[in-house]
């Protein structure tokens, strides 16, 4: 079993991440953001999102503890990522509405977090998966996790240059006050 889940997962983070390249490469072409937000984005954006979340959560359950991370660190630092990771993206998904987050058209957010990142929600769900790996201490957690975080820190940089496309001099001038990352 967790040698299918693993195979799933990174088959769900290989194709995000082609998805992701692919649009970086080709922006006319791009798959993420999509060029059109219609009734089947969101199964598109958030099953595969979902069913890896599920499928990292599944193999730090199945091998929770079995990798030699103290206490302090599992408890004391993984536990705080994965809590005020969830906070930060949450809130700015209920900000802008799980529509705008999964791609569709909306407004240039720079309030709440936005004022200190580009990119809080994938620096959030970065936290989150990072967190989960420390948390968990399981060995294909270790394996997936890591890939799961390079798709969120991959893909900004589709989304940037269509935020510059749509929002113009706002996104430029916005980009040059806010680092895309911390």
């Amino acid at each position: 079993m967790e040698i299918t889940l693993v195979s799933v997962g990174l088959g769900i983070a290989a194709a995000t991440l082609g998805s992701i390249l692919w649009s970086i490469t080709y922006p006319e072409r791009r798959i993420w953001p999509p060029q059109q937000y219609t009734a089947i984005t969101p199964i598109l954006v958030w099953v595969p999102t979902f069913s890896l979340f599920g499928i990292l959560i599944v193999l730090g359950v199945l091998g929770w503890g079995d990798l030699a991370f103290p206490n302090w660190l599992r408890f004391g630092l993984g536990l705080p990522f994965i809590v005020i990771g969830n906070v930060i993206v949450w809130s700015e998904v209920a900000h802008f509405g799980v529509p705008q987050t999964g791609g569709a058209k909306g407004t240039l957010r720079t309030a709440g977090m936005y004022r200190y990142s580009r990119n809080p929600k994938y620096m959030a769900d970065i936290a989150i998966v990072g967190g989960w790996i420390i948390l968990s201490s399981a060995p294909l957690v270790l394996v997936v996790g890591p890939v799961a975080i390079l798709v969120l820190i991959a893909a900004p940089f589709a989304e940037e240059p269509w935020l510059k496309e749509k929002y113009g001099s706002a996104f430029e001038a916005y980009a040059a006050r806010v680092s895309r990352f911390l």
